[in-house]
């Protein structure tokens, strides 16, 4: 069974957000036999850990793109449209949780990501929201939380 990691944090990335910490988390996972990494494609932390994986392909990690919704990358600013789509390009799979925008997708996808990963590696900083959700979620399915 190959090894999956679901990557979960927040949109606004914080003065504290240390792309080297989470450079060297990706790496240890690969390293411990991760090989496919669930991303859900929010801008901000998920972009950057999935450039991060797809920079590593290389050493056998896969990038698989968890989306909510077509709409998605829709209003996003430019420059993340334009991250958002090479990722999308360069991505393993995708897969769309839901056909259109509907209350619940993300946290469906969520979900999702966490019901298919062994661990979980989180940018968590506050006590509400997606992210926390996702973690919460994956503590009470018994996964292994990881925190940068």
């Amino acid at each position: 069974m190959t090894r999956a990691c679901a990557l979960t944090g927040h949109r606004n990335l914080g003065e504290d957000f240390n792309c080297a910490a989470l450079e060297r988390e990706i790496l240890y996972l690969i390293e411990s036999g991760v090989k496919v990494f669930y991303c859900g494609m929010a801008h901000g932390f998920d972009l950057a850990a999935a450039e991060c994986v797809l920079s590593h392909s290389e050493q056998g990690a896969e990038l698989v793109a968890c989306v909510p919704c077509p709409e998605q990358g829709r209003k996003y600013c430019a420059v993340d449209k334009l991250r958002y789509e090479r990722i999308l390009e360069n991505c393993k799979e995708k897969i769309i949780i839901s056909p259109r925008y509907e209350r619940g997708c993300m946290l469906k996808r969520d979900r999702f990501m966490v019901e298919s990963c062994e661990v979980v590696l989180a940018y968590l900083r506050t006590k509400r929201g997606g992210t926390y959700y996702t973690v919460e979620y994956a503590l009470a399915q018994g996964k292994k939380v990881i925190y940068i």
